[in-house]
């Protein structure tokens, strides 16, 4: 028995000495935004001398345009993000999971393959399609891919969901009269909340951190994401306003730290109830 709470009590510890491993580089992120900038990088406590909350409101104004204007951006894009994803990635597991068509298991193949292609293979000649469609400096090339079922992760997530509905719920609502869309809409979609919020969870942290697409896709300053906004307080000597892009660093984290904490009871039930098919 002693042995047992030994081994318990070390583990806990090695637990919590690796929380705080993790954990520190926020709070240092977040103490440092309370510095003054000359005291950051010369004082590196967690406990600061000089508090200095001028860099939140320095911050929110020293680009071109009030941060929250990034922000609002990011928010326009995250939220057509997420409803393409929910829509589009559902209807397609939906089709791979329930109907039966030629080539599917060539095509579900070779959808699962596509999760392998890294974004720096596709970049390229998506720049090259909507630079002719003249997307470019707008939202279109962020969120319309969304709306084509694009992420094969969330369509495997949710195909390995419904194969796990049974499929008597079918037969039954065909009994009384239903089509597919209805099964969709009234049996499927209802039962795979987990899956669902899984799917939105990652899309909105995945989309609200994206920095590489939106740098490459919006180049004038109106159109900035907060990721991108953030990047601008560096100059081309490294230089910086380290305090205040600390403060809005902490600010641009705000929304991710609070999907997370609301979401996690979906989001690790999504992740067993998937992965355990």
């Amino acid at each position: 028995m002693w042995r047992s709470n030994v081994r318990s009590t070390f583990k806990h510890i090695g637990l919590v000495a690796l929380a705080v491993v993790m954990l520190y580089p926020l709070i240092w992120l977040l103490v440092s935004s309370f510095k003054p900038n000359d005291l950051i990088f010369r004082d590196l406590s967690l406990i600061p001398t000089e508090i200095d909350a001028s860099n939140y409101t320095e911050g929110w104004s020293a680009l071109t345009y009030p941060f929250g204007r990034y922000l609002l951006n990011s928010a326009v894009i995250v939220l057509g993000s997420l409803l393409g994803n929910l829509i589009s990635c559902s209807m397609a597991a939906y089709a791979f999971a329930r109907l039966e068509f030629r080539g599917r298991r060539l095509w579900f193949a070779i959808m699962l393959m596509s999760i392998m292609l890294p974004i720096h293979v596709i970049i390229v000649p998506q720049y090259v399609l909507f630079s002719r469609l003249d997307w470019i400096n707008t939202f279109l090339p962020l969120i319309v891919p969304k709306l084509l079922a694009t992420d094969a992760f969330f369509i495997f997530l949710m195909v390995q969901f419904f194969r796990g509905i049974p499929r008597e719920l079918d037969e039954a609502a065909r009994l009384d009269g239903c089509g597919h869309i209805r099964i969709y809409l009234r049996i499927m979609l209802p039962l795979s909340t987990p899956a669902l919020a899984t799917t939105a969870i990652f899309t909105f942290i995945w989309t609200w951190n994206d920095f590489f697409s939106q740098l490459i896709f919006l180049t004038k300053p109106a159109m900035y994401t907060a990721p991108v906004a953030l990047r601008t307080f560096l100059d081309s000597s490294g230089q910086s306003s380290w305090g205040p892009m600390f403060a809005m660093s902490i600010v641009t984290l705000i929304p991710v730290f609070l999907a997370f904490l609301f979401g996690q009871k979906y989001l690790v039930k999504g992740i067993a109830t998937t992965g355990i098919k």
